[in-house]
């Protein structure tokens, strides 16, 4: 269990880390992170929690959101 808990911590902090390398092609998407690479995205974040489970079998995939910045500061 040790080794799954860290497994994701380091993929969380990949896919956070390499958040604007997502944004030409996720922008605005929820994306499921596994082995450092990109196993599911979308925009609604269920499906993509259930398409990354059944991708990968497992339970617990990290999952963030390419925020693009227009949700926070609105459109022009």
């Amino acid at each position: 269990m040790e080794r799954t808990n860290q497994k994701f911590w380091d993929d969380l902090k990949w896919g956070e880390k390499h958040h604007t390398d997502f944004l030409e092609k996720y922008r605005d998407k929820w994306v499921a992170i596994q082995n450092k690479g990109i196993v599911a995205f979308g925009d609604n974040l269920e499906q993509v929690k259930k398409e990354a489970k059944q991708k990968t079998g497992n339970d617990w995939v990290p999952v963030i959101f390419v925020e693009g910045g227009e949700h926070i500061y609105g459109q022009g």
